[in-house]
């Protein structure tokens, strides 16, 4: 059974995740029933800790600056729980050098698609380097599942949209769907969050 901390933990970390989504894209992402994840956004919007916002017939939740350094202190306590704090530091600067990758091919590619670049890349050099990116960060997913298994599936769904990037290359950087580079950007913010850093 999950805990009352552990569900407020999952919660919060989720909004962090995401930066602004509805009650069912978090359930979704969480892994939790609407109605716990529902329960529990309200509870911590009464405690300052998330907010909602509507633009036109949009609405999510965010995080406040509270809500964070909660969200900071529900993950410190965990890695301390899981002796995972020195593993999670190793991957992060293994990461960081992934991380100026796929950076640099989204940027080159979107610049070639701009065709203001003169050293952009086509699609085919693209999807091959975020493949390539993408199977080095499995072996360092598998580490981290090890002691933390909420990191479990980063890399299944990375290569989802490198996959499906060849017929649709708004699969590498688009913002409406869970592109490759959206993908990788929630995984930066997961690792960012679980060692209390920021961007």
């Amino acid at each position: 059974m999950t805990s009352p901390d552990d569900v407020r933990l999952q919660v919060l970390h989720t909004v962090r995740i995401l930066g602004y989504a509805g009650t069912s894209p978090v359930s979704e992402r969480a892994g939790l029933p609407a109605a716990q994840v529902d329960e529990a956004l309200l509870d911590a919007q009464a405690a300052g800790q998330v907010i909602w916002a509507r633009f036109e017939t949009d609405g999510g939740w965010s995080l406040t600056e509270a809500g964070k350094a909660e969200g900071e202190k529900l993950l410190a306590e965990e890695l301390e729980r899981a002796g995972a704090r020195v593993v999670v530091q190793s991957v992060m600067t293994e990461f960081e050098s992934l991380n100026h990758q796929v950076t640099d091919a989204c940027t080159r590619w979107q610049l070639a698609e701009m065709g203001i670049a003169e050293t952009g890349m086509s699609l085919a050099e693209t999807i091959k380097e975020l493949a390539r990116v993408g199977g080095a960060w499995a072996m360092l997913e598998e580490e981290l599942v090890r002691r933390l298994p909420r990191f479990d599936g980063y890399h299944e769904r990375f290569s989802v949209a490198v996959d499906l990037a060849s017929s649709d290359p708004a699969w590498v950087t688009g913002t409406d769907r869970e592109s490759a580079h959206r993908v990788w950007f929630e995984l930066h913010e997961d690792l960012l969050a679980t060692l209390g850093r920021s961007r």
